[in-house]
């Protein structure tokens, strides 16, 4: 079965790096975007079983993407990869339904467990 990916992030070299750290199996079928407004565009368009999502990014942010998706009831897989790791921002992120968090530049090992912990491989 092939796992739809989505990244989003405004860093090329965050998305590249993010996409070469994933475990194989879901290098196969990976979608970029750079910022929240294409993720929510791309989202409602189109099937993704999973998202990568930076935090701090122009035009709509990571924060604001989670809250948007909750709100209208895009139910999509998130793991937030970010370098912001204040409580308050991790708090935030899990309140509007993101599964994790992984710091970045997010390390093969790091996706790894947290894709396992979650049963997403």
């Amino acid at each position: 079965m092939t796992v739809s990916v989505l990244i989003c992030d405004d860093s090329n070299i965050a998305r590249k790096q993010l996409r070469k750290s994933l475990p194989e199996q879901l290098k196969e079928n990976v979608t970029f975007v750079t910022n929240g407004q294409e993720a929510l565009d791309a989202v409602r368009a189109n099937h993704f079983d999973l998202l990568f999502l930076d935090l701090t990014m122009p035009v709509l942010d990571g924060f604001e993407v989670l809250s948007i998706m909750k709100g209208e009831g895009l139910n999509i897989k998130t793991i937030v990869v970010s370098a912001d790791l204040q409580s308050e921002a991790r708090k935030k992120v899990f309140d509007d339904g993101a599964l994790d968090f992984v710091r970045k530049p997010a390390s093969e090992d790091a996706l790894l467990e947290v894709l396992t912990k979650h049963e997403l491989l």
